[in-house]
């Protein structure tokens, strides 16, 4: 039988209503063996040369499959797609078998079971990947369709299945075919698969690389590869993993090489520059930079520049500055190299420096937003060039700086009521400003000469002095805050521009500003800023911090400098120290605000005696304490190191001694709660009433104890040298040395405790070097000679001794305020019981009163006592004996307001007592026994 007709024989049809299984599964195998038989027809060497039985059969195959591949049976035809490709060079009949068998390709695939999806994941990709390959037929109508498959894949999918794969909002319903199609009975039911399905196992395989390297088959075929151009684009906006893979393929570099090709629809250039921005937003973006950072991407991309800038649009110009500027970044790039540097300065600085370069000639520049865009961009490559020495020369060579300067002076009267075509408007020129600024922070400390023989500090000095006055016609830039009117952005910048020129610290041009007034003038804006009644933001907080750390520039190392600081200054850091650390972790900068303050007072007060005296007068030292005790850690070094500079001046102790907070807690008890805090973050051995709880290692922290086994090299400094820069408490001692040590107001045992560690704090560190250098030499297997390790022995048993003696000194204050509080004890419990006394005593007396006026009996018993007792007159004659009298104790009682008992306050006082016969007349007129002035409440 014909192997034809083998081909093409079905078995006999199947009935459609209830099929069994089995003739389902016989259906199955049947259409497996007949795609298995097309692929023997074409491969086998006895039928490879029947073209016309092959073009049938692929024909009749493709007929059966027209609305889709089965997924089961793509990895045969991938194998037919492959053979008809290798038969097209020499039978060109087979590109009408290809072209349609991609354009169903272009179709969705089709799956019997859920469960296909992911059987038949790996045949998918493999087929994919075999459609790239496809590529390298040379008929372009072949291409053209591989291209347009790919396309579609695309086009059929939403954004949102883009990424997962499903469409959550559609489900799709059972796919069947009309009775009329010979080959529907073999599928009952087929599904499409997912809509994204597809585009996720593109991802995985190989075909955009394929797509990207079979570019270099298409310079002869423009429209092909403008077509290629869009479908990469497609893939590249779509997918990471797409990114990924084309630049594992190189495909920025590849991108950039053919960007430049003969073009008649002027689209491929556009194209090319989309695919690049794609890979840097979803790729990697220093492997892209990388890639066109080659000196034959960066022609490329220069061709391309020159070539967009012809154009009345600069949209796609500035679309390739950003690329370039992303190459800049690259310390590797040659920009410099292939002179596209030169040509970007020399567009840079136009119009404001004129030139006879031809670049400019024909430059099509009409002030608009693309061309302000272009401006800014061109501007913004300056910065990412400076840190190339060669385009420091080079920006000497095209005056770079004259054309900042140009830009950032302020405008005139007349220039701001001009307007047309022919220049910048008001924000335009306004926006340009205040880049020109932020450039001049960063390129005038590199070109300081240049700057300064440009008269730079003059322009930059009657800027600010601008920026101070009102002015009701600027402010349009939407980089200003305040509205119209408002240079607060300018004023910033302005700062920053005189910051970054006085941190490159020569002596010359700091010499210049403060010729100028500078420090005055900064003063003065500084405080104007502190009365304006506008709320404090982030810029007008980030301006004063700039400005003091300008002022503490200027004037750290002079002291001319800081005598012209004066009162002025004095009354200003004052001004800022008295706000406190209230709003220190407020977000806005308050936090840096206050450090930069500190700072003013170190670098323009401290060392010179006649601002020093006047901070003091100004109670100065009192307002560091205040800030001291209130401020958080992290300002702690820098408060304590100015202090100290400042004890340095006799008239400063005083103050620190006399200085008391809002509870009464003085400067050295301040010191010493500060010193026992930093132990305890240093987690340093203390006992728990904070006394040296190991002599061997009075003052090692943890950190340092873990080191001990640790052998440094001799260029790193020691960890116990390295640790008085680390932490407070060699700054505390300097202080308390100075102040001294005996004597201390308001000091409690704890302190005392704390005291007699601080004392000793420098006998212990220089042991604990000893020590140190000690272990490292044992560690590194050096013996000392037997008089060195002698001496060592005997320091360390020195320090050892010491740190026993502080100990029992500690104790033996400790025992001292134990027994100072029991003999306190004792004394409230004596008061007590001598009050409880009292109380049954007087008691006692009420009782008896009470008894004595309620009960006649009683009273006449009493009286009849007093009578019996009472001594007889005195005669006439009788000698008179003077008078005596008697100290006695007595109760004195007081009412109060309260009811009952507690209503009478007792004391006990002392009153003279007359003897028996002193008084008669008064004995026999009150009754003494009688305390008339005793009441109770009830």
């Amino acid at each position: 039988m014909d192997s034809g007709k083998a081909v093409h024989r079905r078995k006999p049809d199947i009935p459609v209503i209830r099929p069994r299984a089995s003739d389902e599964n016989q259906q199955v195998s049947a259409k497996r063996l007949e795609l298995s038989m097309v692929i023997r027809l074409l491969e086998d060497p006895l039928t490879a040369d029947l073209k016309e039985r092959h073009l049938f059969v692929l024909k009749k195959l493709l007929k059966r499959n027209q609305i889709g591949f089965l997924l089961k049976e793509l990895k045969g035809i991938a194998k037919i797609l492959n053979i008809c490709a290798e038969k097209v060079k020499d039978h060109p009949e087979y590109v009408p078998i290809l072209c349609e068998a991609l354009n169903i390709c272009s179709l969705p695939f089709l799956k019997e079971k859920a469960s296909d999806e992911l059987t038949y994941a790996q045949d998918v990709i493999e087929f994919l990947s075999h459609m790239g390959c496809l590529m390298r037929v040379s008929d372009a109508e072949v291409r053209q369709q591989i291209v347009a498959s790919v396309k579609s894949f695309y086009s059929c999918v939403a954004p949102k299945q883009l990424l997962d794969g499903t469409d959550p909002f559609f489900k799709t319903k059972p796919r069947t075919f009309s009775s009329d199609n010979r080959f529907s009975r073999l599928s009952l039911r087929l599904q499409p698969a997912s809509p994204g399905y597809r585009l996720q196992l593109l991802e995985r395989s190989d075909l955009p690389q394929t797509l990207l390297l079979s570019m270099a088959a298409l310079e002869n075929q423009p429209a092909i590869r403008l077509q290629l151009l869009q479908t990469l684009q497609i893939l590249s906006s779509s997918s990471d993993l797409n990114c990924v893979l084309i630049l594992n393929a190189r495909g920025a570099e590849m991108i950039c090489l053919h960007m430049n090709e003969p073009d008649p629809s002027g689209q491929v250039l556009f194209r090319s520059s989309e695919i690049l921005w794609n890979l840097l937003e979803r790729g990697n973006k220093e492997e892209v930079t990388a890639q066109l950072s080659s000196m034959e991407c960066v022609l490329s991309l220069k061709e391309a520049f020159f070539t967009s800038l012809g154009c009345s649009d600069h949209q796609l110009t500035n679309e390739l500055l950003v690329i370039v500027a992303l190459i800049a970044e690259n310390p590797n790039s040659l920009l410099i190299e292939s002179s596209f540097a030169k040509d970007l300065v020399v567009l840079a600085t136009f119009p404001e420096c004129k030139t006879v370069n031809p670049l400019v000639h024909n430059l099509n520049f009409n002030f608009s937003t693309e061309d302000l865009k272009m401006k800014k961009l061109l501007l913004n490559l300056l910065v990412l060039l400076s840190g190339d020495f060669a385009a420091l020369q080079l920006f000497e060579e095209e005056r770079v700086i004259p054309a900042l300067l140009t830009l950032m002076k302020p405008p005139t009267a007349s220039s701001e009521r001009q307007s047309g075509s022919g220049r910048w408007s008001s924000a335009q020129q306004e926006e340009l400003q205040l880049q020109a600024l932020t450039i001049l922070a960063t390129i005038a400390p590199l070109m300081l000469e240049e700057y300064v023989s440009c008269q730079g500090i003059a322009c930059l000095l009657l800027l600010l002095d601008w920026c101070i006055r009102k002015d009701a016609l600027f402010g349009h830039s939407s980089h200003g805050t305040g509205g119209r009117g408002s240079k607060t952005a300018q004023m910033f910048h302005c700062i920053r521009v005189l910051r970054s020129v006085t941190s490159s610290c020569v002596d010359s041009v700091n010499q210049d500003l403060c010729d100028q007034g500078v420090i005055n003038q900064l003063l003065g804006i500084l405080m104007q800023m502190e009365v304006s009644p506008d709320e404090e933001d982030v810029i007008t907080l980030e301006i004063k911090l700039d400005i003091q750390l300008v002022l503490s520039l200027l004037c750290e190392s002079d002291m001319h400098r800081k005598e012209l600081f004066g009162s002025e200054g004095v009354e200003m850091v004052l001004h800022f120290l008295r706000k406190g650390s209230d709003r220190f972790y407020s977000g806005l900068g308050h936090n840096k605000l206050i450090l930069s303050t500190v700072d003013c007072v170190w670098s323009c007060i401290v060392g010179c005696y006649t601002t020093e005296d006047f901070f003091l007068a100004k109670e100065g030292v009192s307002v560091l304490l205040d800030l001291l005790s209130s401020s958080p850690g992290c300002v702690h070094c820098n408060i304590l190191a100015t202090l100290l500079e400042l004890c340095d001046n006799p008239n400063a102790l005083p103050h620190v001694v006399s200085w008391r907070d809002g509870r009464g807690q003085t400067a050295p008890g301040l010191l010493l709660q500060l010193w026992r805090e930093e132990e305890e973050e240093l987690q340093v051995s203390r006992n728990q009433h904070g006394g040296i709880a190991d002599p061997q290692r009075p003052l090692l922290s943890l950190h340092q104890q873990h080191d001990t086994k640790l052998s440094f090299p001799a260029d790193v400094p020691s960890q116990a040298v390295l640790e008085l820069s680390e932490n407070l408490r060699a700054k505390i001692y300097s202080i308390l040395c100075k102040i001294g040590f005996y004597d201390l107001p308001g000091l409690s045992a704890k302190h005392y405790v704390t005291l007699s560690i601080v004392r000793r704090y420098l006998d212990f560190k220089v042991g604990e070097v000893w020590e140190e250098i000690s272990r490292e030499l044992s560690l590194d297997g050096v013996r000392p000679i037997s008089p060195d390790e002698e001496a060592l022995s005997t320091i360390c048993k020195i320090t050892e001794d010491t740190a026993r003696r502080v100990a029992a000194e500690q104790n033996s204050i400790l025992e001292q305020r134990e027994k100072e509080e029991l003999g306190e004890e004792e004394l409230m419990y004596a008061e007590m019981k001598s009050h409880w006394r009292q109380q049954e005593l007087m008691a006692k007396s009420w009782d008896s009163y009470v008894s004595r006026t309620s009960n006649y009996e009683i009273l006449k018993e009493v009286k009849a006592q007093r009578e019996s007792t009472r001594p007889k007159p005195k005669r006439e004659g009788t000698a008179v004996h003077p008078t005596e009298h008697f100290i006695g104790q007595v109760i004195a009682a007081e009412s109060t307001d309260a009811q009952g008992s507690a209503g009478l306050k007792l004391m006990l006082t002392r009153a003279p007592i007359k003897t028996a016969g002193q008084d008669a007349v008064g004995a026999t007129t009150q009754d003494p026994e009688y305390f008339s002035t005793v009441s109770v409440k009830d």
